[in-house]
């Protein structure tokens, strides 16, 4: 690649004349609206000459539909699990029993049942009972004799993982995963089940817990399938979402399941994080110059690094938020602003500045690693498409707005998992 240190001297200069000219994004909504947004526009600066004028000409709609993402959240029950990964569900850091490609978690963490004619759902494994070696799974389940005549059932990792990219893999978005029996049987070496067995059920009990680092990867590869094809549309859609995911990546409270202080007595902490921290210090105090975009030799690893790096702030977020609670006076800890017409309440300034003090500057470290890596994803999506030309791209319309709408009657379950705060 061409040395690109003009483009990165010009870059401080476009950054002040971003602040002086453009003005402040407003700053009246959380992370998931002002930081998604503000870490997209500045991303664009990171990019080299190839790239830039692409994104520059296309800069508004790489702003503003930086929170698409968050919108989905409630108009399809897939969309809230891509924000967020409770990895201290599975273990304890760094959570060797996660595998770190899709496949192989979605395997590991899905249960099987056998429906019989009658109706009648019988557990053939449950994954806390699975026992996986180097190269062989046994499953024990508590039906397991009564359906096969076998206490357990011992099977090779390679042909259970081409069985599950053939059988199970094509209906990951279906509400039910139905296999026929004669499929399983084969897999597991029986003549047959019992002719009473029906159909097979497979179950997820992985993707509720959240599949973010995975769905980072997929995202990686249908931007560089944009690029690729040359089409300037998709590839500023898919920049802008993108760009939504990886800012979620470092956020330390999309990667627990005590994603809001729930568990510890601390609700609200997410937003007091992710929003009014930046909400009040961010155009005052943070630096954004991030340097230039960097090429990520291993995209599936530098993602699951961000995950566990933003993991490993998670204890002295919530330490330093008791400790200031108990230290300051009780009356000084909220305040009520006016916002839109309506009256919130929310953390006073001086509290707030104590926490921001305490953190030591890790809502800011968390933003600019957010600039740079979504500058750098971008950028790799590029370099592995084949660099290719895009300067007879430039003159193309922006992308239609998506039109996002909540799906009716959702359950309180599907609200949950949207995770709103």
């Amino acid at each position: 690649m061409k040395d690109y240190r003009n483009h990165l001297l010009g870059t401080a200069l476009l950054l002040s004349l971003f602040f002086l000219f453009s003005g402040a994004i407003p700053v009246k909504e959380d992370w998931g609206f002002f930081g998604h947004r503000r870490i997209n526009r500045l991303a664009v600066f990171t990019l080299p000459p190839e790239l830039i004028p692409l994104y520059k000409n296309q800069i508004e709609y790489i702003t503003e539909h930086a929170v698409d993402p968050d919108k989905r959240r409630y108009a399809t029950k897939h969309e809230a699990v891509r924000h967020y990964i409770d990895i201290d569900h599975w273990g304890v850091f760094p959570f060797a029993g996660v595998p770190r490609t899709w496949s192989k978690a979605l395997q590991k963490y899905t249960e099987f049942y056998a429906v019989t004619n009658k109706g009648d759902t019988l557990e053939l494994m449950n994954y806390k009972k699975a026992r996986w070696t180097d190269s062989d799974i046994t499953w024990k389940g508590r039906h397991l004799k009564k359906v096969t005549s076998r206490d357990s059932l011992i099977f090779d990792e390679e042909s259970y993982g081409q069985f599950f990219k053939e059988a199970i893999l094509p209906q990951y978005y279906e509400d039910e995963w139905k296999i026929e029996p004669t499929l399983l049987a084969d897999l597991l070496e029986l003549n047959a089940f019992p002719e009473n067995v029906k159909e097979i059920l497979a179950v997820d009990r992985f993707s509720e817990y959240g599949i973010l680092p995975y769905h980072l990867l997929k995202m990686q590869q249908r931007l560089t399938r944009a690029f690729q094809d040359k089409d300037p549309q998709k590839i500023i859609q898919l920049s802008s979402e993108f760009g939504h995911y990886i800012g979620d990546a470092h956020v330390p409270l999309h990667t627990t399941e005590n994603y809001n202080g729930q568990m510890t007595n601390q609700i609200g902490i997410h937003a007091f994080w992710e929003s009014r921290i930046p909400e009040l210090f961010a155009d005052t105090e943070f630096d954004y110059f991030v340097g230039k975009a960097e090429y990520i030799e291993d995209p599936q690893d530098y993602y699951w690094k961000i995950v566990l790096k933003s993991h490993s702030y998670l204890d002295s977020l919530l330490a330093y938020e008791i400790r200031l609670k108990n230290e300051f006076p009780p009356d000084r800890q909220f305040c009520y602003e006016d916002r839109n017409g309506r009256t919130i309440r929310t953390q006073c300034k001086e509290y707030s500045e104590a926490y921001h003090k305490m953190l030591g500057g890790q809502v800011e470290s968390r933003m600019r690693g957010s600039i740079l890596s979504v500058g750098s994803a971008w950028y790799t999506a590029w370099v592995d498409a084949g660099q290719p030309d895009l300067s007879d791209l430039m003159n193309t319309n922006a992308p239609e707005a998506e039109v996002i709408e909540a799906r009716p009657n959702l359950s309180d379950k599907e609200r949950e998992k949207a995770r709103g705060h």
